[in-house]
């Protein structure tokens, strides 16, 4: 009897001890149950970025891109202690980033991102780690001070911004110009600041962010499933230039040999259509890297051919000689009067360089005679010599597609009632004008009298793929067909009898040189630009060239003949060499003479 009344109580007792530990087990559980928990949220939103547009050449070439940057982040303490240093090694050899410098980061708790500026390659790189270390448990669930369970969160890889990449890095600055980094947002977008860049800004900016909002998994993933919201993203448009990369680097290595040769602040040269103001090439020697501006590139970040105007010399002499056949003040073969080179006008004297008793309208323009521009303009009026030269497209922004566009200066008619001033204007001094307006009024001589607007932008294309032409402006007409020939005429004059180092076997080339004396404080100082504006024509093709060395020293070249023409004569050879000119016959090359090392006639005294 003792036996059995022992086993039933032994029997009971067990009975009592699985009962408590069901209790235990089901408080647990329900505990658990009631227990605040950090679990992520059940819908997330994953933003895609979108991205400016591209700049291409006309000859295909990508020279400015926008990618994202990306940024890496980690919850430390989701990092399973024990897998800690294995986490380090792989995210080291995936993201490039020094073992070091991740432990340093790791070292705190919580949130920590480990880089901000990976690429699209590297994040691509982490996000395919992330699904490794997930699968290996380097992530685990933790517990925090409070006692609330914290999910295991593995690698976050988001965008953190857009990067501007300049392929080419100097080439075609300043012209395709440069950007700044703006935040929007906790995500860095880029702006254009100067050139192409600037002008084309709203066009190349991104229109819209892609987003996605569902549900997210442990690895920060959106679950694209039919009860997520989609919105598409619409990057920025991509520009075409006019300008082909290849011309564009010759032309640049050219001119980066003449600055040494000459010793001069700057050169620009530009090569634009005659009849359309397409520009084929808009170079400078004063360039910089956009990616890595210094202090030492700050005075050459603004585009001089168009922020920049300075007195013309005897380069406005063919425009004013225009002006005046179209109005029928003078024909090319009336004889002048220049008074063996030493004329006075009221307390001025104006000499010539090489003195002439007389020579006919024509010859003026060719030999460069300062006497001869005033004594055949002395009887334009002020109104009409203002008006004139803004119908050339002086004092006037010429409608070029780039940014910050200097007007240059006219006089006004009050101005040009001051019979000196109005002298001074007549062979170049007492006006100002930019590299591109006087490039524009010289293809007027070599597309039959019209003044085009020019343009550095071919199209702009679409993410879909359609393509857009910007604005277009029609050609006005200036001249009519016979003025135009005259002065035609004139300037292959001043080539064959002058300047024959522009000359080019085959090829009809023209232009008149021109050597301004700078103003300082006042005053004339010693240092000059010498210039050379022409054109360059086939049967098929007409081509408008400057060029212009700005700030020759007086005790080195510094005439337009001996820095501007020879470097017109190497692009016209480089037209040549490339395929936009072809011979038309060939010519056999006539010797330089002293002609053509002679000054030009724009020395004010």
């Amino acid at each position: 009897m003792a036996y059995y009344a022992k086993k039933t109580g032994i029997v009971i007792s067990v009975f009592f001890l699985i009962l408590l530990c069901f209790i235990i087990f089901l408080s647990i559980v329900y505990i658990k149950m009631i227990t605040p928990r950090k679990l992520p949220a059940h819908d997330a939103t994953r933003s895609d970025t979108s991205i400016r547009g591209s700049l291409y050449t006309s000859d295909g070439f990508e020279i400015a891109y926008s990618d994202k940057l990306y940024k890496a982040s980690v919850n430390t303490q989701s990092i399973d202690p024990d897998k800690k240093e294995l986490f380090i090694t792989l995210f080291s050899i995936y993201s490039g980033i020094p073992q070091e410098e991740i432990r340093k980061k790791l070292s705190q708790k919580g949130y920590v991102v480990l880089s901000y500026t990976l690429n699209s390659t590297a994040a691509t790189n982490l996000k395919n780690l992330n699904l490794i270390l997930i699968r290996y448990d380097v992530f685990r669930e933790y517990e925090d001070k409070r006692g609330r369970i914290i999910q295991k969160m593995g690698l976050s890889i988001e965008v953190s911004g857009n990067n501007r990449n300049y392929v080419y890095k100097n080439i075609l600055e300043p012209l395709i110009g440069y950007t700044r980094k703006v935040e929007n947002q906790n995500i860095t977008h880029v702006d254009g600041v100067k050139g192409v860049e600037k002008y084309y800004n709203d066009i190349l900016s991104p229109k819209q962010d892609g987003s996605i909002t569902g549900k997210r998994d442990v690895g920060f993933n959106i679950v694209a499933n039919k009860a997520a919201m989609i919105q598409s993203r619409q990057d920025g448009f991509d520009v075409t230039l006019s300008i082909p990369l290849g011309l564009q680097r010759k032309i640049e290595l050219e001119l980066d040999e003449a600055k040494k040769r000459y010793k001069v602040r700057e050169i620009i040269a530009g090569v634009m259509d005659s009849k359309t103001g397409r520009i084929l090439s808009l170079a400078t020697s004063n360039r910089f890297d956009p990616k890595n501006i210094q202090q030492k590139d700050y005075p050459h970040l603004n585009l001089n051919a168009i922020e920049y105007s300075y007195e013309p010399g005897s380069t406005i002499k063919p425009i004013i000689y225009a002006i005046l056949l179209q109005k029928g003040m003078v024909s090319p073969d009336d004889m002048i009067e220049l008074d063996n080179g030493y004329y006075k006008l009221k307390s001025y004297t104006i000499r010539d360089t090489h003195p002439l008793k007389s020579a006919s309208a024509e010859d003026i323009i060719v030999r460069s005679s300062n006497i001869g521009m005033v004594k055949i303009s002395k009887d334009l009026k002020p109104n009409e010599y203002h008006i004139a030269l803004h119908a050339f497209g002086f004092g006037e922004p010429s409608g070029i597609d780039l940014p910050y566009e200097k007007t240059g200066l006219v006089p006004s008619p009050k101005t040009f009632n001051n019979e000196v001033y109005r002298a001074s204007v007549s062979y170049g001094y007492g006006m100002r004008a930019t590299f591109v307006q006087l490039m524009r009024s010289y293809a007027i001589f070599s597309n039959g009298g019209y003044l085009v607007t020019p343009r550095v932008s071919d199209y702009v294309t679409a993410p879909s793929g359609e393509k857009y032409m910007p604005k277009r402006f029609e050609p006005i007409a200036i001249l009519s067909p016979q003025t135009t020939q005259q002065v035609h005429n004139a300037l292959v004059q001043v080539v064959k009898k002058v300047i024959k180092i522009a000359q080019v076997d085959g090829i009809i080339t023209g232009g008149k040189t021109g050597t301004a004396r700078i103003a300082l404080n006042g005053r004339y100082d010693s240092k000059y630009n010498g210039s050379f504006f022409g054109f360059a024509q086939d049967e098929q093709n007409a081509y408008t060239i400057g060029v212009v060395a700005f700030e020759s020293d007086i005790k080195d070249d510094y005439y337009g003949s001996r820095t501007a023409a020879p470097i017109f004569r190497r692009i016209v050879d480089i037209l040549l060499e490339d395929g936009y000119l072809k011979p038309i016959e060939p010519q056999p090359q006539e010797s330089q003479t002293e002609d053509s090392k002679s000054p030009d006639n724009d020395t004010i005294r």
